[in-house]
């Protein structure tokens, strides 16, 4: 029974103890807390009661050492660390920049008085190169690994200056001797990259294996030496992107052989190197089109680093389309077009494996998409390329009109983008550039062009009046009117050029005279004039009919514009231009068409007017003229 009032006297005085070392760290550190007094208060209570030998004393027991002291440093700590630091790490790296910089000084004063010739100079410079790198592991083992990679850098970089001093300066070695040791730094580079697991270093190893041929080069055309060793340089770089998440390697290799490859093509390349480069400009555009398949990283992966794959593949497709282009398409238009669809077929493959690859959704996705966009880019692009005028335009309308039917067929919002990104590029051509020839009427090459644009547009309205959201139902009022828009320009065209060969040809010297040929002149125009209002308003007048016949409030809109069009055509141009009698031809059929359709909107035949919709609103009042 005595063993709970033990462990309850046990743990009173342990609380009386912890209360007391609380009070004497805040009087170390100098902190105000509330009186001494309250300290007492709360511990002495518990021996009160009982008078034992391990009472608590009246003063506090003085703490335990080592609880202070520990407390105690704690506020020195700041002062202690920035000391530290000045002296371990600024001072340490001031004194080897100091000491680079003497030796330095030294060394070039040696070489100015000739006190070390050409092989000592380079013996010292590669012993040098080699020192600092040794030196820089002993910083990395000790954690400074920033500091550590930065000799490193100094050491490469020293190494490969004095390789090229040794035979682009003194000669004292043959260019293959030099290529083999300049292979063999770059080599223990990337070794050590792999090693200890740092970009860095990989990065340092590539910058001095693209750097190589600047260094080594000697004016001579060695495209396939050349050219191999950067096909090594790209398959290690993938190489190592498979199996380490580098990806801004990539990014350096495709800009070192895109840099290497501009400047032979502008100092070296002739026709008669076609094949054999455009075989390296290939296997260069395999290499790095493979690379963002192989490279996809699992999800979690910084939003920088994963846009890498798709920039490299859109500019890999790019550039490599433009090497090609400037050394085909001076030799044959219809090979350029075979070889743009080719590579557009190579897209469409890539992007298929894409699709049924099990990668990460979001890299998979964007990369599926960019494939398929750069593989139709392709494909338009070789429209032009190998047609030529109106065929031109006519290409890209089927192009849009065979997207649209494929995009409805697999329900792909991107097709239908492209189909009628198509579509816009065929109608701003055929409206802006093509200018068209004809000998006949009606049957010519810019009627047929206007005939598919207007089918494939109304391809387009079909389609989009099917789907049921918002954007289905604009796409589909803004081709119903692009559409009419068209075909009325059509027929317009088309007058123009019945009346434009009726036109008299005056000729000073000979033939008519020239009031004959005003006159003649004059009476064409007016009936030229008086066609088109008349065609307007018959046109006009069949969408109205239409948008009867369909009730289409949207149809009969667009008649109204156009009918709106030709009454201030007619009151204020014809009026003013027209021949008495096609005057009063143009005022008659005007108001018939206007009396006609103000009857059928009267009569609403159609059951248009809200009483129709409501009965019993508005109904037995008359409807007014």
């Amino acid at each position: 029974m005595d063993t709970p009032q033990n462990d309850l006297e046990a743990t009173r005085k342990i609380l009386a103890e912890l209360t007391t070392r609380v009070y004497r760290i805040e009087q170390q550190l100098g902190i105000k807390s509330e009186p001494r007094e309250q300290t007492r208060a709360a511990a002495p209570p518990a021996p009160a009661k009982q008078a034992a030998p391990g009472a608590i004393p009246e003063k506090p027991e003085p703490p335990p050492p080592g609880i202070p002291e520990r407390i105690k440093v704690t506020p020195a700590e700041p002062r202690s660390d920035l000391e530290s630091r000045i002296g371990s790490h600024w001072l340490n790296r001031i004194g080897i920049a100091a000491l680079l910089i003497g030796v330095s000084y030294f060394l070039k004063f040696a070489f100015d008085n000739n006190w070390i010739g050409p092989a000592g100079r380079v013996s010292i410079g590669l012993l040098a190169g080699i020192a600092v790198v040794v030196w820089s592991e002993r910083f990395r083992v000790k954690g400074y690994k920033t500091f550590s990679y930065s000799l490193k850098a100094v050491g490469i970089g020293t190494l490969y200056l004095s390789v090229w001093a040794s035979f682009q300066v003194y000669g004292l070695i043959p260019g293959g001797v030099a290529f083999v040791m300049m292979l063999a730094v770059t080599s223990a580079t990337a070794a050590m990259a792999l090693a200890q697991d740092a970009q860095l270093l990989a990065a340092f190893a590539l910058t001095g294996g693209f750097t190589t041929p600047l260094l080594l080069s000697t004016g001579q055309n060695r495209e396939v030496a050349l050219f191999c060793y950067v096909a090594l340089l790209d398959l290690a770089t993938l190489f190592l992107v498979v199996f380490k998440p580098w990806r801004r390697l990539l990014v350096m290799s495709y800009a070192g052989t895109l840099l290497l490859y501009l400047g032979w093509y502008s100092s070296f390349y002739t026709r008669g190197q076609l094949a054999l480069t455009l075989a390296f400009a290939t296997l260069f555009f395999a290499i790095f089109a493979i690379a963002p398949l192989v490279t996809l990283q699992p999800e979690g992966e910084s939003a920088v680093f994963a846009s890498v794959p798709a920039v490299l593949a859109f500019l890999n497709a790019v550039v490599y389309f433009l090497q090609a282009y400037a050394m085909i398409e001076e030799v044959d238009k219809t090979d350029m077009a075979c070889f743009a669809l080719a590579l557009a077929a190579v897209y469409i493959f890539l992007s298929r494996q894409l699709h049924t690859r099990k990668i990460t959704p979001g890299s998979a996705q964007i990369l599926h998409f960019l494939h398929l966009a750069v593989a139709l880019g392709l494909i338009t692009v070789a429209i032009p390329i190998r047609l030529d005028a109106h065929w031109i335009t006519i290409g890209w309308f089927v192009e849009a009109g065979v997207l649209l039917w494929v995009a409805d067929r697999i329900h792909s919002e991107l097709l239908n983008i492209f189909a009628l990104g198509a579509l816009a590029l065929g109608v701003a051509r055929l409206l802006l550039i093509d200018n068209f020839y004809t000998t006949d009427l009606i049957f010519n090459m810019r009627m047929a062009t206007y005939t598919v644009a207007v089918a494939v547009l109304g391809a387009v309205a079909w389609y989009a009046a099917r789907r049921t959201d918002e954007a289905g139902r604009t796409v589909a009022a803004v081709a119903v009117i692009a559409l009419n828009v068209l075909a009325l320009m059509a027929l317009t065209h088309e007058v123009a050029d019945y009346y434009a060969r009726q036109m008299p040809v005056f000729q000073p010297g000979g033939g008519r005279q020239y009031p004959t040929y005003t006159i003649d002149w004059r009476r064409i125009q007016i009936e030229r004039d008086f066609t088109y209002s008349a065609l307007w308003m018959a046109y006009g007048a069949m969408l109205m009919v239409v948008g009867f016949f369909r009730r289409s409030a949207f149809v009969r809109w667009q008649a109204l514009v156009l009918i709106a069009v030709t009454i201030v055509k007619v009151f204020v141009y014809d009026v003013s231009q027209l021949d008495r009698g096609y005057r009063i031809v143009s005022f008659i059929v005007l108001g018939a068409l206007l009396l006609a359709i103000s009857f059928v909107y009267q009569r609403d035949w159609l059951r248009l007017s809200p009483r129709n919709k409501a009965p019993g609103d508005l109904e037995g009042k008359p409807t007014s003229a």
